[in-house]
């Protein structure tokens, strides 16, 4: 078989060396990456700032774990998370740019199992479509097989679980972001490139482009060293939490989410995308177009307005495109168990910013990549990391007092084993699996079979029966709905939380009772 990789000499330009910038952007840099450090608690942060095709400002703070001494550095390894999309849709041109497969080609050619609910939208998914939340599958639909880790789903459980997963809207109508079609996407990848996802992100991104610290697939966080471990916050502090055994798995979703690489491997991967002289030949022009080409369009939410005064919003190949203050912006985010990424080009200036954080920083990214950005688009307006911390605060309260909080659910009492009667035994849904509502001790304990951190105790409040998870947090619990009598009972969860993350899937669960409890 044709190799696919192009011998391309690794420019110097590629690797970055930090141009001097003017002391009062310096100075500003270093004051808003400090502010978002201390002002959101963060165990480890990593930023990076490109100006005119060159890196201008570097800064780490923080430990790999907390309390434990090992400090963030250039070179520290960071879970991007879903800024691994990007590198995806990259794969997946380099193989159109070598003709393996074409942007229109059926999903069905390269996996004849892929089947969608609509028998219609299986035979008319293109490749292109897995990119572009475009599928009629709901918000975040059947993200339960991909977390919470670790799991014991398959990358053929997910395929085979799409066939199950009622649509919310029509094919190519409207925008709902998912990340089960980006493993199809990386499959597709393996079947027209003849080796796995993992072997080619290696070979047609890592190596041509000198990013010699990114990992992906399995590999050994001990080899690999300075590792940047995931945090939560409890008690006030910073916790481990997830902490990396001696072995990281090629987990299914690794091409939604699953690539790790450090600042300085970040930044060469951004200025290869802002200049294509740093790596001749590496994409040619049509195909860097069609990543960067609006291809769904986005609902524009009131923030985007008042912040950047954005006229347009959609999704391109692996990329969020957007104005801001009348440029072209091409961005993309990443949260993953723990860790958050943020990594934002302005492409006509060439010019750009990159964060990658090992806690809790879904504000604290927010904040300081607004800051970061403004300094190139507004620079007029001098706003700083805490300005916006404001902001964001006040959008919080509003929400609170739209009534967007946690209810406050009447006394809990636990569920006796007792008073569950018949609703005890084995459930099933067709894409997520069994689970086990049995006996523990005198109550009744939610174990699911394929997602072992899926358990817990349940209580009862105010008559309501809900899940009480052992590791998970209360922002992920849920009530246990049933309906129906005998053969026809059957079983749904709903969020207790407004607020819960998206991939917390629970409306597209429909469990039926198939046996007791062994």
């Amino acid at each position: 078989m044709k190799p696919i990789l192009l011998c391309l000499a690794l420019l110097p330009g590629i690797a970055h060396a930090a141009a001097p910038a003017a002391d009062a952007d310096a100075a500003f840099y270093d004051t808003v990456v400090q502010q978002a450090f201390e002002h959101y608690h963060l165990p480890g942060l990593a930023v990076g700032v490109i100006e005119d095709g060159k890196v201008v400002h570097v800064a780490t703070r923080g430990e790999l774990a907390a309390g434990e001494g090992r400090h963030v550095d250039g070179d520290t390894l960071f879970k991007i998370a879903s800024n691994t999309k990007a590198m995806t849709a990259a794969v997946l041109a380099r193989l159109v740019q070598a003709g393996r497969l074409r942007w229109d080609d059926p999903v069905t050619r390269y996996l004849p199992a892929f089947r969608m609910y609509d028998p219609w939208v299986t035979r008319n998914m293109q490749v292109r479509d897995l990119l572009i939340h475009n599928s009629g599958l709901g918000l975040g639909a059947g993200d339960l097989m991909l977390w919470p880790e670790p799991n014991h789903f398959t990358r053929q459980d997910i395929i085979a679980g799409l066939a199950h997963l009622k649509p919310a809207g029509s094919f190519r109508a409207d925008y709902a972001y998912d990340n089960l079609l980006y493993v199809v996407a990386g499959e597709v990848a393996a079947a027209a490139g003849g080796m796995s996802y993992a072997a080619l992100v290696r070979q047609e991104i890592f190596v041509p482009l000198g990013m010699d610290r990114c990992q992906v697939g399995e590999w050994s966080p001990a080899k690999a060293g300075n590792v940047a471990q995931p945090h939560y916050r409890k008690d006030g502090r910073n916790v481990v939490v997830g902490r990396d055994g001696d072995v990281a798995s090629d987990f299914p979703s690794m091409a939604a989410g699953g690539v790790r690489c450090s600042l300085d491997d970040m930044l060469r991967w951004m200025q290869a995308l802002l200049d294509p002289a740093r790596a001749p030949g590496w994409l040619d022009a049509t195909q860097r177009r069609a990543l960067w080409t609006a291809h769904m369009p986005m609902p524009i939410g009131q923030r985007l307005r008042d912040w950047d005064n954005t006229h347009f919003l959609a999704y391109g190949y692996g990329w969020r495109l957007s104005d801001m203050d009348g440029q072209w912006k091409v961005a993309h985010t990443g949260t993953l168990s723990g860790m958050y990424s943020s990594l934002a080009l302005l492409p006509d200036r060439r010019g750009g910013a990159v964060i990658l954080i090992n806690g809790e920083g879904e504000d604290a990214r927010t904040a300081l990549m607004q800051a970061l950005l403004k300094r190139q688009t507004a620079p007029a307006a001098g706003h700083d990391v805490l300005h916006y911390a404001g902001l964001l605060e006040r959008e919080r309260a509003q929400r609170r007092s739209e009534g967007h909080v946690r209810p406050v659910l009447a006394p809990a009492v636990a569920v006796a084993a007792r008073e569950f009667g018949a609703d005890a035994g084995v459930w099933t849904d067709p894409w997520f699996g069994q689970v086990m509502l049995c006996p523990a001790g005198t109550g009744i304990a939610f174990a699911a079979v394929k997602s072992p951190a899926m358990r817990g105790q349940v209580m009862r409040s105010a008559g309501r029966p809900w899940v009480q998870w052992q590791g998970l947090g209360e922002d992920a619990e849920a009530w246990l709905e049933f309906s129906g009598e005998g053969a026809q009972r059957i079983l749904r969860m709903r969020a207790i939380d407004p607020d819960i993350d998206f991939s917390y899937d629970y409306p597209d669960l429909e469990f039926r009772r198939v046996g007791d409890c062994p």
